[in-house]
């Protein structure tokens, strides 16, 4: 499959612009054909399991405002004319053919990929000057739209404003793209796009936490780990302290504590495995009304059933000593590498035989009653 870089290969790419620099690359997919329209993005945005914004305003104005959906198509025909912006959240996980497009993206690592964000502007609408924390392809789908960047800036955001809209904004580089035309930033590179014409942008996003989330998403897990860490003691204690104070023996004894839980905690790497399969996870994956034993599994298999991946479950796995510890939206499962990886690499994975001994096949079992996978019938 071709890495939609256009005439960059992806290591020229990874060395030279990935989280370095931003990178225009003119007919990144020649032809570019999107999938959906903006009355299908419009369709998606009336339903309740999606995520949607509607963005009014201008930057010269500073006349911002946000409405979250679902949305009525009443709503939609009510609508001005121009600066307007309609954003939908994870469009690949409710429309699976554009799986196909998220996987020409292969050469970043399928944990750090986000979702396809895709935004469909009438003449004039934009979301303001901004920055994100993460790296981003902006790909052009349809029409036109200016993109100027700058990465000096200052970083004051408007006062009282529904978006983190930057106050200023001097652009130092401008662009306009075409459809197939693909707009890469790393992060904090302030970025400021508005459409020339009706059209839609389809943003790929990247996963990127911070310190923040990684520290409180392992409170979370070391609170309900059978490994919760020692207490606190201070066997050495003497008299003479001050009432109320902490003192400098003591502040080094917690911070000591804290630490451990990090730097001697066996079971980290799982950890950060499984955070990474729930990170930025809008719904919870749900199991089927009715189970399968593994020997009815099995016969579907054989018999030419297929299975997919739940759209809303994200999978990672390392490698230990006995083969592979699977993560599916937080949930572990051992399994051979092989069967990880397989799983791992596109929303159909082909299980031939040499992936159904019994082991792999409780696995499997476990992850389509537990509604990860889901199995079709053959045709």
């Amino acid at each position: 499959m071709t890495a939609p870089l256009g005439d960059l290969s992806p290591e020229r790419f990874l060395q030279e612009f990935w989280q370095k620099k931003p990178c225009l690359i003119r007919q990144a997919i020649p032809d570019f054909e999107p999938l959906l329209d903006g009355d299908d993005l419009a369709g998606l945005a009336c339903e309740e399991m999606a995520e949607s914004r509607l963005v009014k305003g201008t930057f010269a104005a500073a006349d911002w405002s946000v409405e979250h959906g679902p949305f009525s198509n009443d709503h939609f025909s009510a609508l001005p004319g121009k600066n307007w912006t309609l954003l939908v959240q994870d469009v690949e996980k409710h429309y699976a053919p554009l799986h196909a497009l998220m996987q020409q993206f292969n050469f970043i690592p399928s944990w750090r990929l986000d979702d396809l964000m895709i935004s469909y502007a009438a003449t004039g609408g934009s979301v303001g000057p901004h920055t994100d924390q993460y790296d981003v392809f902006l790909l052009q789908a349809e029409g036109r739209r200016r993109w100027q960047i700058s990465r000096s800036f200052e970083p004051e955001l408007l006062k009282d404003c529904a978006l983190n809209v930057l106050k200023q904004f001097e652009p130092e580089q401008e662009w306009i793209l075409e459809p197939g035309d693909m707009l890469y930033l790393p992060p904090n590179v302030a970025h400021h796009g508005v459409a020339l014409d009706p059209g839609m942008t389809w943003s790929i996003g990247s996963r990127a936490p911070s310190g923040a989330d990684l520290l409180q998403g392992l409170g979370e897990w070391l609170a309900f780990s059978d490994e919760q860490g020692g207490r606190y003691s201070d066997p050495s204690l003497e008299t003479g302290n001050r009432a109320g104070e902490i003192d400098v023996s003591a502040l080094r004894g917690l911070r000591d504590l804290m630490l451990a839980g990090i730097d001697g905690n066996e079971d980290l790497d799982n950890y950060l495995a499984a955070f990474m399969s729930r990170f930025r996870l809008a719904h919870e994956p749900l199991p089927p009304a009715e189970t399968r034993t593994s020997a009815e599994l099995q016969r579907a298999l054989i018999g030419g059933a297929v299975l997919f991946r739940n759209p809303w479950t994200r999978l990672t796995w390392i490698e230990n000593e006995c083969g592979a510890r699977l993560y599916a939206a937080g949930q572990a499962y051992d399994c051979s590498t092989s069967l990880a990886e397989n799983l791992c690499r596109g929303n159909q994975p082909h299980i031939d035989a040499a992936l159904l001994d019994q082991p792999s096949l409780t696995t499997l079992t476990a992850l389509v009653n537990n509604g990860h996978f889901l199995l079709t019938a053959a045709d």
